[in-house]
């Protein structure tokens, strides 16, 4: 059928008007896609040049800032500073060890720094940046910046170093940081993903170590892109972490730094606690050691130099050592047998120079003897027989059941390291420890600190604080976390007679200010700020029988490790007690000529709050006390700065 011409014009039209449609449509879509072309590379090319390299987003955790450690007034005793370092990621590095050594042309690197490198890339994952070096220069710091484009996947960052401005002074009770180790890692359960960070620093000893989980606090992480090389281009989002909290302790840095300089080269140690709450005011141990050096990475120099030391500074003596207590520990076995009855404080016991057991003989240190002594003279001159007759009397179980009242014996639990129990022995110890009875003899060289009986310097003063206040006072050492007081519930009253208490009290006041005291020398003069001690010298060698009849080789004349150890226990004021002090002096020889000039001088720089007056000392001493404090060497520890809170 033939298509009029009508049909022919109205098809050409539908054709025109489809073309036309099609038409506008494909220059619509070459519009939009000229557009999209023109966006993508113009106004993105920059964008995507950086994709087009291979860029890619990596995440990063942000160690957080540890948190402060301060004294009881606020000053500073461990903080952090500013840290240069540079960091490698083997991922983008590529040829690691060819990179290390382009690196190592830049700013110095040792073989074996590059080794250990190598190492530390080898076991951590790919992606994860591992620390080259740290503490540089801003000068290499700088090297290394400019040279970045041609040390892929290498990286130089700041961050933050732990620091102890007031070094030795507090390196035992604070102790310092190192990194995290295999074994650091294997003793935590879920440990937090932080410690992975190749040489983050955790604390390995001391008040570091004890409060890591509040001085660490939580990481924060960002996010960066990095180019194909490793470079980071740009950082695309922080998350800030929450620093770790700041802890104040209850020393006084000025007191701990007296304390420290007094004992000067003795290996020694001492403790100064406030008798009502129990806060150590100081706790010194001697020699000590700069925590600096472990912080940076100690050479083995000066390790060796540390180890090789005969009077071990690396050792904190004054919660780690056990010393036999010597004649300070005679308050208990008197204090046990008046609780038992088995004497009043009138009781008297004849000392001739010796006492006889069977056939054998116990020597009093004075070789003439005492004669007549009761309680308060027995405790004043320091009498041994008396002792020995009346822990006889009362028996050993009765005395060691004294001893732990009084906080022998037992662990103390402040946060430092290696803390000891000490040895406060019974009938049932020797028999579990030995497999042996207990004997006659046993009972009297415990009576005077001898023997068995073992105690470090903290045990000794919380013993003196103890007896000072007649409550069972604990030692603590954390004042405050974050500016909140931690609470400190009042202790409980000792369950002994106040007069038996009374008794033990007159006898250390005797010790002191009696016209034969044997610490008589070492009394302070001022009569609002009057002492009571008790001397303590414990002997470290059997002395034999022919030596007696001889006559006893003096200290002096001893090579230094076969010297007694001195020990010294007090407390004051006498009729208002705030501060105990004990200190113990390895091998220093007699308690009442070493160790109690020391405790005298570190419980008056506690009680006047400076340097002690010279009106505190007897007027014969002065001239040489007033020289003795000039040439020690105090550090001024400046005043406290002000620190915020994480709240």
């Amino acid at each position: 059928m033939r298509r009029t011409p009508r049909d022919t014009e109205e098809s050409a039209r539908k054709i025109r008007r489809r073309a036309l449609l099609m038409g506008g449509a494909m220059a619509g879509f070459v519009a939009v896609l000229g557009g999209r072309m023109r966006y993508l590379q113009i106004d993105q090319a920059d964008e995507f040049r950086l994709l087009a390299e291979e860029n890619r987003i990596n995440i990063r955790l942000i160690p957080p800032a540890r948190g402060l450690i301060l004294d009881r007034n606020g000053k500073l005793i461990a903080g952090n500073e500013q840290n240069y370092r540079v960091v490698i990621t083997r991922e983008a590095a590529g040829d690691v060890e060819l990179v290390l050594k382009r690196l190592a042309t830049i700013v110095p690197l040792t073989e074996d720094e590059i080794g250990k490198t190598l190492k530390e890339v080898e076991r951590r994952s790919s992606f994860v940046p591992i620390t080259v070096a740290d503490r540089l220069s801003w000068d290499d710091f700088s090297k290394i910046s400019i040279n970045a484009p041609t040390l892929p996947g290498v990286t130089p960052e700041v961050g933050l170093s732990r620091v102890y401005p007031l070094d030795s002074d507090f390196a035992h009770v604070v102790g310092y940081v190192g990194p995290v180790s295999e074994k650091d890692l294997a003793g935590i359960e879920n440990p937090d993903p932080v410690l992975q960070i190749p040489k983050f620093q955790i604390g390995k000893i001391g008040v570091e170590r004890w409060q890591e989980d509040v001085l660490r606090g939580h990481a924060g992480q960002k996010r960066i892109e990095v180019n194909h090389v490793g470079r980071v281009m740009r950082e695309l989002e922080r998350q800030e972490g929450t620093p770790g909290a700041n802890i104040r302790l209850t020393i006084d840095a000025d007191i701990q730094n007296f304390a420290q300089v007094r004992l000067g080269e003795e290996s020694a140690a001492a403790v100064a606690m406030d008798v009502q709450n129990g806060d150590i005011l100081a706790i010194a141990s001697a020699p000590s050691f700069d925590p600096n050096l472990f912080v940076r990475g100690i050479s083995q120099a000066d390790y060796s130099v540390l180890m090789e030391n005969d009077h071990r500074p690396l050792a904190n003596k004054a919660v780690q050592g056990a010393y036999p207590p010597g004649s300070t520990f005679k308050m208990v076995t008197g204090l046990a047998a008046l609780a038992a009855g088995a004497i009043t404080p009138q009781t008297s016991v004849y000392c001739p120079g010796h006492y006889e057991v069977g056939t054998r003989r116990f020597h009093c240190w004075k070789r003439g003897g005492h004669g007549t002594v009761a309680l308060n003279d027995a405790l004043g001159q320091s009498c041994d027989v008396y002792f020995y007759d009346i822990a006889q009397r009362v028996g050993i179980d009765k005395i060691a059941e004294m001893g732990r009242l009084l906080g022998l014996g037992q662990r103390h639990a402040l946060p430092m390291s290696a803390i000891t129990d000490g040895v406060m022995p019974d009938k049932a110890w020797k028999q579990q420890r030995y497999g042996q009875d207990w004997r006659v003899g046993d009972t009297i060289n415990a009576s005077i600190g001898q023997g068995y009986v073992l105690a470090s310097p903290l045990q000794l003063a919380v013993m003196a604080a103890r007896i000072a206040s007649g409550r069972a006072v604990e030692p603590r050492l954390i004042h405050m976390v974050d500016n909140t007081p931690v609470a400190v519930a009042e202790a409980a009253v000792l369950p002994v007679e106040p007069g038996f208490l009374d008794g033990v009290r007159r006898g250390m006041y005797e010790v002191m200010n009696g016209a034969r005291g044997t610490a008589k020398s070492s009394r302070i003069a001022d009569d609002s700020l009057l002492m009571a001690g008790k001397t303590g010298t414990a002997q470290v060698r059997n002395i034999s029988t022919a030596e007696r009849a001889s006559g006893v080789v003096s200290n002096d004349q001893l090579p230094w490790e076969r010297r007694d150890h001195a020990l010294f226990v007090c407390y004051a004021p006498y009729d208002n007690p705030r501060v105990a002090v004990s200190v113990v002096v390895e091998h220093g020889g007699g308690g009442s000529t070493v160790a109690a000039p020391i405790a005298r001088d570190i419980l008056l720089r506690c009680l006047t709050g400076g340097i002690p007056p010279l009106s505190a000392y007897p007027a014969a001493q002065r001239g040489r006390i007033e020289t003795q404090f000039k040439e020690m060497k105090l550090r001024d520890t400046g005043e406290a700065a002000p620190v915020k809170s994480r709240a």
